[in-house]
């Protein structure tokens, strides 16, 4: 299982940086500065889950439920349960489609 989006990888080497007359690097593709010029659908509005993790917040994290579950896999113990994963796919899906719908 890879973690993590393959585009960012193609987006990443798409974009270069050269060095400019004054001999400061800039990156295609970027701002240097957001002053001015920014229309109210640019700003973005973050939740206070979003904000948690992007301070380092713990969170729900259970070091001993990590644990119990990785030596579980390690072991061969470790029963997937497809009706839950089905149930908890679909319950999502209908969050996400009514998000969308209001």
């Amino acid at each position: 299982m890879k973690i993590g989006n393959p585009l960012d990888k193609a987006i990443g080497a798409a974009t270069s940086t050269r060095p400019d007359a004054t001999g400061t690097t800039t990156t295609s593709g970027k701002t240097g500065s957001l002053d001015g010029g920014v229309s109210s659908s640019a700003k973005v509005t973050l939740s206070s889950a979003a904000t948690g993790l992007m301070s380092g917040a713990d969170g729900d994290f259970d070091a001993d439920k990590v644990s119990s579950v990785k030596q579980a896999i390690d072991n061969g113990s470790y029963k997937v349960n497809p009706e839950v994963i089905a149930d908890k796919l679909i319950s999502n899906a209908k969050d996400l489609l009514t998000a969308r719908a209001a």
